[in-house]
């Protein structure tokens, strides 16, 4: 009890101290920014005093963004010629492109400014113009790579270049800001330029962007169908979403600022650019992925992998938010950081190798689906009942089993890291486990049940099966119960321990017998001629040979009813595929009786009770 009361007096105090430097730092920023005719008054004095002018300054930085934005544009040019020339290569364009404008205007900055402060001014105005040039292609890319024509490609098009436009003037705001750094400016104009000429026009930019356009943004990173209802949901939220971030970090460096531990500017802004572009990055990776998801050329690590990228690039955007935003944010509040990023980045190992067994076995259990789904399988209505494998049945099962003991072993190494002791709750969970096995025979009975059904290979998925309860097609396997689709519709479920006997339609072989009433007169051995025949022309037949094991033959007579013969006819075929054969013969059988004048006759119709009595 001691120990909780004094951690609770450290907090407050800490928080104490945090309110006194927030006030004093306000203080201290608003007595600055009343000086800030002098501070401007000494800076335009210090120039003049190092031999330079403000004009001189402000003709190197336009000549630093015009040489940037030349040697940009003219190295792309030059890489996309050579590019659609080869036709290979194109996704090296920007990244070449980068490459030669910096060495061009390198060059350019050592042969025209050889003053070391002009060309370190130059040098900034040069990296936010690359910068925000690269920053309009990646936006451009993800918003407008697929756009299509139309109000929503219009929309999209207009809110691409307002925020451009917004991180544009945030780059340039930051190299403002370093210009008056090397300039020795005093920290009011620093402080003004940075709070009330950069942060809140660029901020206000970039939300109103995402405000007027909230509906194409929606639209865009839902991505295109099919989409789950979580991504709806997501992408109708995104936009307010994206509106609180940018109002965080507007807020997280002026507390900073405030507190006098200001927060790396380009940092802030690179990691705020990351976090509103992820979701689009999001529906490219997931575009890509499932067009690459039926390749099972690929290696069982590149399915792996492939699968992961998404989950991977979410670790890698929160990972770069609790660096930049959440660790700064704890360390200006005075707390040790050390042990935190250690167990962060321990968390991040578990939570990937968890994601990369758990997707290796999705991916290994796709791979077995699809070699399964190659088998010959029904081509038509007839053929429901066409068996699956042993191993397609269990499949389902594996990979329930598999993923649960996967995510759970994850969880409770995370809780070892964070020194929470997991034997309590593994203890607990047993007596919970032992406690439901007592009270719950009946769910046990159904689990071991099913457990010796699968062991037994007494029915797989696909199947025809009848219980002593229900009968259908089986369609659902799961731990405690079956589901048997009947072939009028209606689906029974049913729990293993109620199911008892099993008679299985679908397994190896099954033999047909049709019986024909015909004539008493009839010629019971041109019948059977008749049948032969049929059996050999159903057996040459190619597309119905392969389902055929035993061909269509004669029994006989197998009664008389009546007065009329009852001709028997059989056949043995592979379980599930009988009915097109039985189509065909029966398709045969009626053709043969027309053409040799044998006559079928019908099942007499009984008479109603008491039609044939005398009224009384």
């Amino acid at each position: 009890m001691n120990e909780v009361t004094e951690e609770a007096g450290l907090a407050m105090d800490r928080l104490d101290q945090v309110g006194i430097a927030l006030e004093g730092g306000f203080r201290a920023r608003l007595q600055n920014l009343g000086n800030v005719g002098n501070e401007w008054d000494t800076l335009v004095q210090g120039l003049a005093a190092g031999g330079h002018s403000l004009g001189t300054f402000l003709a190197v930085i336009l000549g630093a963004v015009l040489v940037s934005a030349v040697a940009f544009y003219g190295a792309r040019w030059v890489l996309q010629g050579v590019v659609a020339q080869s036709g290979r290569f194109s996704s090296l364009i920007d990244i070449a492109t980068v490459v030669l404008t910096v060495l061009v205007v390198t060059l350019v900055f050592r042969l025209i400014v050889p003053d070391g402060t002009l060309r370190q001014v130059a040098r900034f105005w040069a990296i936010a113009t690359l910068i925000g040039l690269l920053v309009q292609r990646l936006i451009s890319g993800l918003l407008l790579g697929r756009r299509k024509g139309g109000e929503a490609g219009s929309q999209l098009a207009s809110f691409a270049k307002i925020l451009s436009l917004g991180f544009a003037s945030a780059l340039f705001g930051l190299a403002a800001l370093a210009t008056l750094r090397v300039w020795n400016a005093g920290s009011g104009l620093r402080d003004l330029v940075g709070t009330f000429l950069v942060g809140l026009p660029a901020f206000g930019l970039l939300a109103y962007a995402y405000w007027s356009h909230r509906r194409a943004v929606a639209a865009a990173v839902a991505g295109p169908e099919p989409r789950t209802a979580w991504r709806e949901r997501f992408a109708g939220i995104w936009p307010i979403l994206a509106i609180l971030a940018l109002i965080g970090t507007f807020v997280a460096l002026q507390v900073a600022a405030t507190m006098g531990r200001p927060l790396p500017g380009l940092a802030m802004l690179g990691s705020l650019l990351l976090v509103l572009v992820s979701p689009h990055i999001d529906s490219v990776i997931r575009a890509w992925s499932e067009r690459r998801a039926g390749d099972l050329t690929s290696s069982l690590l590149a399915a792996t992998l492939r699968r992961m990228t998404r989950f991977a690039f979410a670790i890698l955007v929160l990972g770069l938010l609790i660096y930049l935003w959440a660790l700064p944010a704890l360390t200006s509040l005075g707390f040790d950081v050390t042990l935190i990023r250690a167990k962060a980045v321990e968390i991040v190992i578990v939570a990937l190798v968890g994601a990369l067994l758990w997707n290796g076995t999705a991916a290994g259990i796709e791979r077995v689906e699809a070699r399964e789904r190659r088998t010959p399988a029904a081509t038509s209505e007839d053929d429901v009942h066409a068996p699956r494998t042993r191993l397609a049945t269990l499949l389902p099962l594996l990979n329930g089993t598999a993923k649960i003991g996967i995510l759970v072993l994850s969880i409770l190494t995370m809780l070892v890291i964070l020194d929470v002791n997991v034997w309590p709750l593994i203890t607990g969970l047993s007596v919970f486990g032992l406690a439901l096995g007592f009270g719950s025979q009946t769910l046990v009975k159904d689990i071991v049940s099913g457990l010796f059904f699968l062991l037994d290979d007494a029915f797989r998925m696909g199947e025809y099966i009848e219980t002593s309860g229900a009968k259908g097609t089986v369609e659902r396997i799961s731990v405690r119960s079956v589901s048997l689709r009947h072939p009028r519709g209606a689906v029974a479920t049913i729990p293993y321990g109620q199911i008892g006997k099993i008679q299985n339609f679908s397994r190896d072989w099954v033999i047909e017998k049709l019986v024909f009433r015909v004539a008493f007169d009839t010629d019971v051995e041109k019948v059977r001629k008749l049948f032969k025949q049929i059996g050999q022309e159903i057996a040459a037949d190619p597309e119905l040979n392969e389902d055929l094991m035993e061909t269509f033959k004669s029994q006989g007579i197998a009664s008389v009813e009546d007065g009329t013969l009852l001709v028997r006819g059989k056949f043995k075929a592979k379980a599930g595929k009988q009915f097109g054969i039985r189509k065909a013969v029966l398709s045969a059988v009626q053709r043969a009786f027309r053409e040799n004048g044998i006559q079928a006759v019908p099942r007499p119709i009984p008479a109603p009770p008491g039609a044939g009595s005398a009224p009384s």
